[in-house]
């Protein structure tokens, strides 16, 4: 039964996809429409995962228990996805704790060589948590002789600080250098880190959604000025933010983002490495290219090298360059020669 809801809502979610990686624009419909393809039982309006400049009016229910409609004074509307859903995953069991910044106790050489992480879908969103440059000596990667594990952004303190994506909050608290710390765990496994704050918004335990306060930029522990200092870890490991998001213009980079284990590196960074990637690809499309390309000729009786040569448009001396071999090699009934 579970599963024919599922499938309900996932025929929904197709009927109305996303047109953009960041928040969607609301789909404009009016109410007599909506109650023909949603039953329309009254419920209390409940609180929009994105900031919305339309009133909410009323929530209806959909096939799935765990997902509502959200209905705005304006006739538009979007699904929202309550906090029960997100319970049933394991993710927000396993490795739980709220006193450190790495729960999970594993060592890369366990950790496969890439993920798939879904960011953001028809149910859930995205907002940036903070926008503005990254500081010239605040991006990731090594820093004074030590790994800076994430991105700095300078702010005024009070400047409020947003959810980036829909979690529940593993740890709330003062922690060291990061001064007042706020640590949400995504249900994709990924989690983000948000230090530095002059007040925390959220208690461990709480339930957010992308977009929402957690708290307000400040320069508490460890920092020579107001700014945030913001991470994304994924099984305990950091890696550069900007693969995920461009905090210039606060746009998401991706919906679906694969992340690599060598991004774990303290070395490697979205500007260098987006770079060596692009180069790599270009690399790897000539190498394709030059495969497709090539041509062999499996040697039969009575074949010559010049015989082989004429009969592919070639030379004897470019037969024994790309085969590495001398005009006078014997050749065996049966061996492949490269042609192309």
């Amino acid at each position: 039964m579970r599963l024919i809801r599922f499938l309900t809502v996932a025929a929904a979610l197709f009927m109305f996809p996303l047109s953009n990686a960041g928040a969607s624009e609301p789909i404009r419909i009016d109410t007599v429409r909506t109650s023909l393809i949603i039953p329309r039982p009254f419920k209390e309006p409940l609180k929009s995962m994105i900031p919305h400049d339309g009133e909410p009016i009323d929530t209806l229910d959909t096939a799935n228990d765990f997902i509502k409609v959200l209905l705005y004074a304006d006739n538009t509307w979007q699904y929202f996805k309550t906090p029960g859903f997100q319970q049933i995953s394991g993710v927000f069991d396993d490795h739980w704790n709220n006193s450190s910044t790495n729960p999970y106790g594993i060592t890369q050489e366990e950790l496969p060589d890439s993920w798939s992480l879904w960011l953001v879908d028809s149910l859930d969103q995205y907002h940036c948590p903070f926008q503005g440059e990254v500081y010239y000596r605040g991006k990731y990667g090594i820093r004074r002789g030590r790994q800076h594990q994430g991105v700095d952004l300078p702010l005024k303190v009070g400047d409020p600080i947003y959810a980036t994506f829909t979690g529940k909050v593993r740890v709330s608290k003062y922690m060291g250098g990061y001064g007042n710390l706020v640590i949400i765990r995504h249900e994709n496994g990924l989690e983000t880190f948000y230090g530095h704050l002059s007040r925390r918004d959220v208690q461990e335990g709480d339930w957010v959604n992308a977009g929402d306060v957690i708290g307000l930029g400040g320069s508490t522990g460890r920092s020579t000025g107001p700014h945030l200092h913001y991470e994304t870890r994924y099984n305990g490991f950091s890696f550069d933010p900007q693969w995920l998001i461009d905090f210039k213009t606060g746009t998401l980079r991706h919906r679906l983002f694969v992340l690599k284990k060598k991004y774990f590196s303290p070395y490697s960074s979205y500007e260098q490495d987006f770079e060596d990637e692009f180069k790599n690809e270009e690399e790897d499309k000539k190498e394709d290219a030059e495969k497709a390309a090539m041509r062999y000729h499996t040697v039969r009786s009575g074949d010559t090298l010049s015989k082989i040569a004429r009969n592919n448009g070639t030379t004897v001396n470019a037969l024994c360059r790309l085969n590495n071999i001398s005009p006078n090699t014997t050749l065996k009934i049966g061996r492949k020669l490269r042609v192309r």
